[in-house]
């Protein structure tokens, strides 16, 4: 009978098989350091959960009822050498886990930059990060290289070695990025920013995925993560850049349509102010950007007329691009562009507030006051633009 129970054990077993220990054995200084506070920090704990287990056992046994020879002291209440045992070694391992986790706590902060590429390894001067911008979509992931002007679709690519640095948002949900041979997990959120910073210590190609439940398409949610040599590294950049494809705000709105189980795609060109517009939730032409919005708030609002600026609380969530809810999408006007603020800072406007702050895309500035912003607000074109 107990052959057959170990036998009915195995199919568990083969499962086991299959498991994928990256966790504990990255390729990235930063996981590698994480792998160990993890060990560490379970060790610890075993110091004392396996001595409970096991003097359970033996007191179980010790002091059954069959056993006639074990002593016998219904009075007995209190041992001072017990307690101190009881209480001391706790308290130490307490002690060992709160300095351990405070010191990986700021140590191992995402948005500190690296203090070495491994263990014998310090940065230096030369080893310039690599910056990668990523967005995620509604399923796919999207990585923009700004130093090089190329992005990639569901395929992300880094030299042995090297500094990485993420800036990391989302388009609609919030969602979370996660490559376990690299680093720990970061959350990607709409209008919002994170930061990792990581590097890969060994070549070869490890999966990357969406820690975070985020809809239908989540399953499929996943890219790679190359890890190359500076040579193939430049032979991607290379492949990248000859690819047909382009990625400016037009091909984006798009791409960010919600799609499922994407291929991998290159771009050979990106619109250089893509991710900001991103971030500031502000692709459309037109639109008002996060930053211009909180620099009119930050002066004191546009008055009276501008109470429809409640509206950017609610169109991003019941008119987002290829959802199902909302009809046409409703948004606030740009009142200023970029280009705008950086070719003429001092052009006069009759509106009561100081715009050179502001940064925005999109409409160009129209004769604006105060009487007339309500028609911008509620993102209609001026009769003097129609």
């Amino acid at each position: 009978m107990r052959a057959l129970k170990l036998l009915a054990l195995l199919p568990f077993a083969a499962l086991l098989g299959g498991c994928d220990f990256v966790v504990l054995a990255p390729a990235g200084d930063v996981a590698v350091q994480q792998r160990d506070l993890v060990v560490i920090s379970t060790v610890l704990m075993l110091i004392i959960v396996l001595p409970v287990m096991a003097l359970t056992v033996f007191f179980a046994w010790r002091y059954r009822q069959s056993n006639t020879q074990a002593p016998y002291e219904p009075e007995w209440d209190h041992s001072t050498q017990l307690e101190l045992v009881i209480w001391s070694a706790p308290l130490l391992i307490i002690i060992c886990l709160g300095a351990l986790t405070w010191m990986g706590t700021h140590l191992l902060d995402p948005y500190r930059s690296l203090g070495r590429i491994a263990a014998d390894k310090p940065i230096e001067s030369k080893d310039a990060p690599l910056n990668v911008e990523v967005v995620a979509l509604d399923w796919k992931w999207l990585f923009i290289y700004p130093d090089y002007g190329v992005a990639a679709v569901n395929e992300l690519a880094a030299p042995v070695d090297r500094p990485i640095r993420f800036r990391i948002t989302a388009s609609s949900v919030m969602n979370s990025f996660y490559v376990p041979a690299l680093a720990g997990q970061i959350y990607a959120m709409p209008g919002m920013e994170t930061k990792l910073h990581a590097v890969a210590n060994k070549a070869g190609t490890f999966r990357g995925f969406s820690a975070n439940y985020s809809g239908a398409g989540f399953s499929g949610m996943h890219f790679e993560f190359k890890s190359l040599s500076n040579a193939d590294f430049d032979k991607w950049i290379g492949t990248a850049k000859t690819s047909a494809n382009m990625l400016g705000r037009t091909d984006y709105l798009q791409l960010e349509r919600p799609s499922q189980n994407d291929p991998v795609r290159l771009y050979r060109s990106v619109d250089r102010d893509l991710y900001k517009a991103i971030l500031n939730m502000c692709v459309e032409p037109g639109k008002m950007c996060m930053s211009e919005m909180m620099a009119i708030d930050a002066k004191g609002g546009l008055g009276r007329e501008g109470f429809n600026n409640t509206l950017p609380l609610t169109y991003d969530k019941y008119a987002r691009r290829g959802a199902p809810l909302g009809t046409e999408p409703t948004f606030v006007a740009g009142i200023c562009s970029m280009d705008e603020i950086k070719d003429a800072p001092s052009r006069e406007v009759t509106a009561p507030l100081d715009l050179t702050p502001l940064r925005g895309f999109g409409l160009k500035r129209p004769p604006f006051s105060p009487a007339s912003s309500t028609s911008l607000l509620l993102g209609q074109r001026p009769k003097s633009e129609s």
